[in-house]
């Protein structure tokens, strides 16, 4: 199991692999560090006094607040566009519907998510290396509330006005990401010959949302999830490598 070492950063958390398992990290965000950074998200005041962002851009940071305050189905283009300061017209410009505009989001998302999988160590095992694409998930969406709501709550719903589900391409490109780890992981004997891989995949990014869902879900009823960032993580750390372990046991039986 990997051990991590928190170091508190003027805005925000700096998280690094411990031991003999991380000889590249020298606590910073180096490709073969292995580190991950948590960002304290700023406040309403810090954001007014930042520079002045393009139309693009405040139309994103207002959508993505609205989708997930009040819903992808209960906001407006006319809404999006006050918040944004600026026009319908403008909005459409940029994204061509409401729909590509939570497209831009959840992609922006699943490109954020990916460049911290790239940013894993090089010399890694392949099961840490699934393991930190999958805590790349938990770590980009404890740092962003309004994205964590919108992806595990908006993302895959059927909408009233096509009955497609709404399938990043960014969702896309870290499936792969995922589906090589684990085809190498096969080559290797670390995942059994007669289990499918796309199963395997679809089995541990479902259960990372799932964990990262309830937790959103308990914050909006009654229903219990009391836990947090660091027993993610603690779960992720188990399963996988229990997974590899399964597998190494039986090859060796049938061996």
């Amino acid at each position: 199991m990997v051990q991590w070492r928190r170091e508190a950063r003027h805005d925000g958390e700096l998280f690094c692999p411990l031991g003999s398992q991380a000889p590249g990290c020298d606590g910073t965000l180096s490709p073969a560090s292995g580190c991950y950074y948590r960002v304290d998200m700023p406040d309403k005041a810090t954001v007014q006094s930042m520079p002045p962002l393009s139309s693009r851009e405040r139309i994103l940071m207002a959508a993505k607040r609205l989708f997930a305050r009040n819903g992808y189905e209960n906001t407006s283009t006319v809404a999006i566009s006050r918040e944004a300061g600026t026009s319908e017209s403008q909005m459409m410009k940029h994204f061509g519907s409401k729909q590509g505009l939570l497209a831009a989001i959840l992609d922006r998302g699943w490109a954020t998510i990916a460049e911290r999988v790239q940013m894993a160590q090089k010399n890694a095992s392949l099961s840490q290396r699934l393991l930190g694409a999958l805590e790349a998930i938990a770590v980009e969406l404890d740092n962003d509330s309004d994205l964590k709501e919108i992806m595990l709550l908006e993302a895959w719903r059927v909408r009233k006005d096509n009955r497609d589900v709404l399938l990043s391409q960014g969702y896309h490109r870290f499936a792969e990401v995922v589906d090589g780890i684990l085809s190498e992981m096969r080559e290797r004997g670390q995942v059994r010959s007669d289990v499918n891989l796309q199963a395997v995949r679809a089995a541990f990014i479902g259960m990372t949302e799932g964990l990262l869902r309830d937790q959103v879900v308990a914050k909006r009823s009654e229903f219990i999830a009391d836990y947090n960032f660091e027993d993610v993580r603690k779960v992720l750390e188990i399963m996988v490598p229990a997974f590899r372990e399964q597998a190494q046991s039986l090859k060796a039986v049938n061996e």
